[in-house]
């Protein structure tokens, strides 16, 4: 876990957050019928890890290993029996360093820029936003920067168990409990039954393995650690440690990092030799592995963690603990947050083995695997609770697990839908907690952003573009065309009045009310009026890597006021409104905010019914593209419903069936967006299909998403897509059942969250609800809706109140 750079008072901010949340807990969640597992009769086999220069690339083998995570530490659990490997992260494992990547040319042609735009020579516009409207330097280093400033996120390594056999196994399984969080592997070989249990634990910052045998002293192997570059393992008196330092990007070494790995055997011998841990004819071994680096969330600095000392204390204090307190006190950290919420929309048994379910499933989509629904739904939530945590870094594009030194598109922030949809699950799945580290490192923008918005654009408040990194990172892109997306910092800013809506705290909205200032002083100062029609535009900028065939012919990604700029700005203005209101904040500022929203141009139909994605009815040069940034204001955010504005909703829909008439929703997250979007219409048809999309084209056998290649943003995206066909409380009203599938006949939900801190459970029979029950975490009017019928239910601070509709 990383340590923070910040004051007294921001801790304790902190510290009230992370209270408030845990004393909302439900009561405890019934388990389902279904076991929660996923589980295998095969190993995923311990292949050598992928060399360098092959990125976006995945091993094969590592999408069948099991993830573990405490939100600090991830690992991936291969269960190969003769030699076994696990491979390792550690959520600060970046090579690169800070870097000044602001252009001191960008602001001086933007008046430029916008006069070609105006004056329809989008070729010329486009030719000198490629010139200057980018960063210096190497940027991202085009999606491999693992050896330019901009860095990578990176694998830790690997822990190797090497039991020196070549013998064939019997009676294999290899299981992950989403009810415990832990891995557990067993086989039969030479007559003697094997166990293995692996889990991460947070309470004691641990990975813990415990090896056992049915047979007295039939445990021997031997374990080292490896990297593919830049470490050096060897052994001590009681450990074996790796350690080292990345590259800064700049020919310099950048973080250091270290490993601990110790055993604990009953009977049997361990030697510590060389740069391995050698064990003989044990009975029983556990083994404790600890990381860390030295990196702070800290711009400019970074760097000041003790990380040698907080490894070698965890290993201690891990090492004192029986295997059976350290297990129970993980189990209990975990299951606080997991056992919130459950879903049950099968009563049948799990007898089949997950890959084999999904096979099964990706042969023939026209029936739903209910008890596939279920698994995936609960995994986004464990993922979530496994790679984000009060403290942590957030979850990156691969969560907390990536097997390269160059991860796709270097496992960074993607700013532009990727980081956002992360987070879409963690309110309405009753995982709030989870979101904060996505508010630090918001907080940790402000600084640099402040220095790019006033360099790039002569703006008062900040500004981030499509990615940002662990090093502060704010600038545009090295490629316009993708680079200049301006949006990001409105977008990112929503999700701060997000948590509010749902938990309430107005100590939580104190503290990052000045991140939600400075981003709302940014697009104010950004705003032009537009000549023709005096409303308020922004611009150059793009919508996120789509493109046009402009009126002159040429074809551009460039331009004036596209629909999703107009919309996260509408949003952005509209959580700025209420958290000022909120907080009895009345000033002359505000009312400039009030006046602006007034003045946006707002959601634009096309003549063929459509919502247009830019400022002018163009030509779509890729008709199926991937994004659907023009339908922000539909899902996530609320400018657009189905019933407080049906026609620009029906316009909505009209574009989302467009797209997927010509091919969109071909990534993983993208399916994962149109179960969202869908959902919010209503259409429960289009919302399932798009979910059977994502699980027969885009989901691993372990489960993973993707792109592809692995993006976790995909079962983020699919859990908060199954919670929003379940619930929704976008507009304040909360409307039960609002997009349920005609497959998902009888089933029953517990713990889901409402704006406004209701909790709600639902149970419903032949498609129809039969019971429903809110409980109250701060009082007030609920307003609910199922289908015509709508109800205002007065609460009281923790009450439970059963629904009649």
């Amino acid at each position: 876990m990383i340590k923070r750079s910040t004051s007294f008072l921001r801790n304790l901010s902190l510290l009230a957050s992370i209270v408030f949340l845990l004393a909302s807990c439900v009561k405890k969640i019934e388990k389902d019928t279904a076991n929660l597992k996923l589980w295998y009769q095969k190993p995923a086999k311990a292949t050598p890890i992928r060399p360098l220069g092959k990125p976006n690339k995945d091993d094969p083998e590592w999408l069948k290993a099991l993830p573990l995570g405490n939100g600090s530490f991830g690992a991936m659990v291969f269960g190969d029996v003769n030699k076994e490997r696990i491979q390792l992260n550690e959520e600060t494992m970046w090579s690169g360093s800070v870097d000044d990547n602001d252009n001191p040319a960008a602001l001086e042609a933007q008046a430029e820029i916008r006069k070609l735009l105006f004056e329809g020579k989008y070729k010329e516009a486009t030719e000198l936003t490629r010139q200057t409207q980018v960063c210096i330097g190497a940027g991202t280093g085009h999606g491999k920067g693992a050896n330019v400033p901009f860095g990578c996120f990176q694998t830790l390594g690997d822990l190797w168990l090497d039991f020196e056999k070549e013998n064939d196994y019997q009676n294999y399984q290899r299981e992950l409990d989403l009810e415990d969080a832990v891995v557990r592997v067993q086989y039969s070989q030479d007559k003697v039954t094997y166990k293995r249990e692996y889990f991460v634990s947070h309470p004691d910052q641990l990975m813990v393995v415990k090896l056992t045998a049915d047979v007295p002293g039939s445990i021997s192997f031997k374990s080292t650690l490896t990297r593919p570059e830049l470490y050096q393992t060897e052994a001590t008196q009681d450990q074996l440690v790796m350690q080292g330092a990345l590259s800064d990007g700049k020919g310099g070494k950048g973080l250091e990092y270290i490993t601990r790995l110790s055993a604990k055997n009953k009977n049997g011998t361990v030697i510590y030799k060389d740069n391995y841990i050698e064990v003989k004819n044990a009975d029983e071994v556990i083994l404790y592995l600890t990381a860390s680096t030295n990196y702070v969330l800290d711009y400019p600095n970074y760097k000041g963690r003790d990380h040698k000392t907080i490894t070698t204390e965890n290993l201690k204090k891990g090492k004192e603990k029986s295997y059976d307190e350290v297990l129970k006190e993980h189990t209990q950290d975990y299951q606080k947050y997991f056992n919130r919420v459950s879903l049950q929309l099968t009563t049948s048994l799990d007898t089949i083995p997950t890959d084999v379910r999904l096979k099964n499933f990706k042969k023939s989509t026209e029936k739903s695997d209910l008890h596939l629904v279920e698994l995936l739904y609960q995994y986004g939530r464990y993922l979530l609770i496994s790679s984000s945590r009060p403290g942590t870094m957030p979850a990156n594009l691969q969560g907390i697990w990536a097997n390269q030194l160059q991860t796709p598109w270097n496992g960074d922030y993607h700013t532009d839908v990727n980081v956002q949809m992360n987070y879409w699950l963690a309110e309405v799945a009753n995982l709030g907690e989870m979101h904060l580290p996505l508010f630090d490192l918001m907080a940790s923008l402000q600084e640099p952003g402040a220095k790019t918005a006033k360099v790039h654009y002569n703006a008062k408040g900040w500004v981030v573009h499509p990615v940002t990194n662990v090093w502060g990172f704010t600038s545009p892109g090295e490629k316009s065309d993708w680079g200049m997306h301006v949006g990001a910092g409105a977008w990112l800013t929503t999700h701060i009045m997000e948590h509010y809506y749902f938990t309430l705290d107005k100590e939580f909205l104190k503290k990052e009310f000045p991140v939600l200032k400075g981003a709302t002083e940014f697009y104010m100062d950004w705003l032009i009026p537009d000549a023709k029609t005096g409303k308020l535009i922004s611009g150059p900028t793009v919508s996120p890597e789509n493109k046009f065939r402009a009126p002159d012919g040429s074809v551009s990604k460039i331009c004036m006021a596209p629909a999703h700029d107009q919309q996260v700005i509408w949003q952005l203005f509209q959580n700025y409104i209420d958290a000022a209101t909120t907080l009895n904040i009345t000033d002359e500022f505000l009312e400039h905010v009030k006046q602006a929203q007034q003045q946006l141009q707002g959601p634009k139909i096309g003549n063929d019914g459509r919502l247009l994605e830019w400022n002018e009815e163009f030509e779509e040069i890729e008709k199926g593209h991937r994004h659907i940034s023009h339908l922000y204001a539909l899902h996530p955010g609320f400018q657009i419903d189905v019933n407080e504005t049906p026609e620009w909703a029906t316009a909505a829909k009209k574009s989302l069936d467009y797209r997927i008439q010509h091919g969109g929703g071909a990534t993983g997250w993208s399916s994962a967006w149109l179960i969202n979007q869908y959902a919010r219409l209503g259409d429960r048809d289009n919302a399932e299909n798009s979910l059977k999309t994502l699980l027969s084209k885009r989901i691993s056998y372990n489960l993973f998403g993707q792109h592809p290649p692995f993006q976790i943003d995909a079962n983020f995206g699919a859990t908060a897509g199954i919670s929003e066909m379940l619930l929704q409380s976008h507009t304040g009203e909360i409307r039960l059942l609002p997009a349920l599938p005609s497959d998902w006949k009888n089933g029953a939900v517990k713990g889901l969250c409402a704006k406004g801190g209701f909790v709600i459970d639902l149970q419903w029979k032949d498609g129809k609800l039969t019971k429903a029950q809110i409980y109250s975490k701060n009082g007030g009017v609920a307003n609910i809706k199922y289908k015509s019928k709508i109800i205002n239910v007065n609460t009281l601070v923790g009450q439970n109140i059963d629904i009649q509709l």
